[in-house]
């Protein structure tokens, strides 16, 4: 009999939901207390003019890309951790931290030499046919060289931090998050404008402010693994016993993974380039400080993504592969529901946005309003296409991801995109929204896969 042709509720009970909530919602409020951070230094950074907010905000486009690939790659060590917390095989968890750790610092590393020897070169890259081009290179180079010295720290703070979210103990990371965000803000305070006798550093305090937030974090994250004495955490002098074959089987899982997440990252590096030409520095000003504030809001897709690795991956670690097939589908109705009030809600922030960006020119101003509600039209669809990738991803079958991601953007997202750009004279927001209509591919696709089940599978028992 066709499993997936039994009729299951749509939504679950009520007590569910509130099981899921307990992991999401401190998943999704570090989330936003991260992207705070993004807004509080563009807030600040604001007041120095929009070449200089431009400068900051593209060389963190570029940073974009990075954070990606190393948030991928630690999630494909995730689905294992998650799964081995099932079936309760602490070594297992332990291989998984192994992999994270060491797989998210070896990519910063490469990342932070190249930020050393060619940060004009990657600025320029986003930049090409702005009128205010040469300023925003200078200023985002600077910032870009600055910030790239705590990124092999910051992959050490991922894996630790991650790894606690995918054990179901999200709040630790939480507390931390929050600490060193305030410090972050006291720090830009200081740094950029120059307050408390200190010299007045602008951009480069910025950069030294994030640097700061960032190096206590990595220490905060690893005193407490430490001492909490968490079964995946190993210390750094035995980080390197790994079980070989099974950091190669995480690798192929993330290879995958790196495919389908980069081709995403190109789909938006792509358009940003795009619309960064459409105009000045108003329009990289106005569509970063739009993303600042929309990041706040993206929240619930972390929210999304954890709470299902915890629930649907510790199931079928457990060998539970029925109700996980019945919870995966609860969780991916509740994503839509809970993208269709955030997008409401973010509507409404637009009033709020001359108030947030005071020293915005008005033209910068609108591009971000206009930004926004495009954002928030697509939030429901982007709250499913998240949950069903989560799927997918909670039972190891990560080529569904390279299937959508990789056809749907060289197809049609990047030839549709360069179409806009060259023969019609649309601005750079309805040009971005009318190629997100190609989202919608990605949807169908994906429902046509997951109906196969090929996620439904216990990745802790080891292959015969």
């Amino acid at each position: 009999m066709d499993r997936s042709s039994i009729r299951r509720p749509l939504f679950g009970p009520a007590s569910f939901y509130r099981e899921v909530l307990a992991v999401a919602l401190p998943v999704m409020a570090q989330q936003a207390i991260q992207s705070l951070v993004s807004l509080i230094d563009n807030f600040m950074v604001a007041a120095l003019g929009d070449a200089k907010m431009a400068g900051v905000n593209v060389a963190n486009q570029v940073n974009f890309v990075y954070f990606i690939i190393m948030l991928t790659i630690s999630n494909a060590g995730g689905i294992y951790m998650s799964q081995y917390r099932g079936a309760k095989d602490e070594e297992g968890m332990r291989q998984a931290f192994r992999f994270k750790a060491i797989a998210t610092m070896a990519v910063s590393a490469v990342y932070f030499i190249t930020c050393q020897l060619m940060p004009g070169a990657l600025i320029t890259m986003m930049t090409m046919g702005n009128a205010s081009q040469a300023e925003i290179v200078a200023n985002g180079a600077e910032y870009l060289r600055l910030v790239s010295w705590t990124f092999v720290p910051m992959g050490l703070s991922h894996a630790v931090g991650s790894a606690f979210r995918e054990i179901g103990r999200p709040g630790a990371p939480l507390l931390i998050s929050v600490a060193a965000t305030l410090l972050n803000t006291f720090f830009n305070w200081v740094l950029i404008y120059g307050n408390l006798g200190a010299p007045r550093l602008e951009i480069a305090g910025a950069a030294m402010a994030t640097n700061i937030a960032r190096g206590f974090e990595v220490v905060a994250f690893v005193v407490y693994a430490r001492r909490s004495r968490v079964p995946f955490f190993v210390p750094l002098r035995s980080l390197f016993n790994v079980r070989w074959k099974l950091f190669r089987e995480i690798l192929g899982k993330s290879s995958l993974l790196v495919f389908s997440e980069t081709s995403w990252v190109v789909s938006e590096t792509v358009t940003t380039a795009l619309y960064n030409g459409r105009g000045g520095a108003e329009v990289v000003a106005g569509m970063s400080a739009g993303w600042a504030i929309a990041n706040i809001f993206f929240l619930i897709f972390t929210g999304i993504q954890i709470s299902m690795g915890v629930v649907v991956g510790s199931l079928l670690g457990a060998d539970k592969l029925d109700e996980a097939r019945l919870k995966a589908r609860w969780i991916m109705s509740g994503a839509v529901v809970g993208g269709a009030v955030l997008s409401v809600v973010q509507v409404a922030t637009i009033a709020a946005v001359p108030l947030i960006f005071m020293n915005l020119t008005r033209e910068a101003t609108m591009v971000t309003g206009r930004l926004l509600l495009v954002i928030s039209a697509y939030l429901p669809l982007w709250s499913l296409l998240n949950a069903q990738f989560a799927v997918s991803r909670a039972g190891g079958d990560t080529m569904m991801g390279f299937v959508v991601d990789v056809g749907v953007t060289y197809v049609l997202f990047i030839p549709g995109a360069f179409a806009l750009a060259l023969l019609t004279p649309i601005g750079p927001v309805a040009m971005y929204g009318t190629i997100k209509l190609t989202d919608f591919a990605k949807w169908f696709i994906a429902h046509r896969w997951l109906r196969k089940e090929r996620w439904v599978k216990n990745l802790a028992v080891p292959a015969a």
